[in-house]
């Protein structure tokens, strides 16, 4: 029997000025290296959904966030790897607050950007930033 694996993260919907707030996957990812996809992350172990969408987001992309309310809770499966894997994502709305926009050096996103939702069509995005962006936008 394969070993069983779950991972909590929490994600974080940030707009502003009619923009989403969306980090491109690096090669610290290689299936999903390249495609879009929400700030966040997983949880530290005790630490908070809420706390962890916050420092994710600081992390990655420099910007500050208050948390809002629960926007969705998205649970994947995948029993295809050399283990099965469960992953429970929590998906905040988020307020921003400011800073400056910057991008991780050695994460797991490589670049992060606001992108209007024109923007976005042209984008390959993850199966969380496909269902993000329905939620911002509808």
């Amino acid at each position: 029997m394969k070993e069983q694996y779950t991972r909590v993260s929490a994600y974080g919907l940030v707009s502003n000025d009619g923009k989403m707030l969306l980090c491109r996957s690096s090669k610290e990812l290689p299936r999903w290296q390249g495609q879009w996809t929400l700030p966040g992350g997983g949880l530290d172990f005790g630490e908070h959904p809420e706390n962890a969408v916050v420092r994710e987001i600081l992390e990655e992309t420099g910007l500050h966030v208050c948390v809002g309310t629960v926007a969705t809770v998205d649970s994947i499966h995948d029993e295809s790897g050399l283990r099965n894997f469960h992953g429970i994502r929590i998906i905040y709305h988020t307020n921003f607050l400011g800073g400056e926009l910057c991008s991780e050096s050695y994460g797991t996103t490589d670049y992060c950007k606001w992108c209007s939702q024109d923007e976005i069509r042209s984008l390959e995005l993850v199966d969380i930033a496909v269902l993000g962006v329905k939620l911002v936008f509808g």
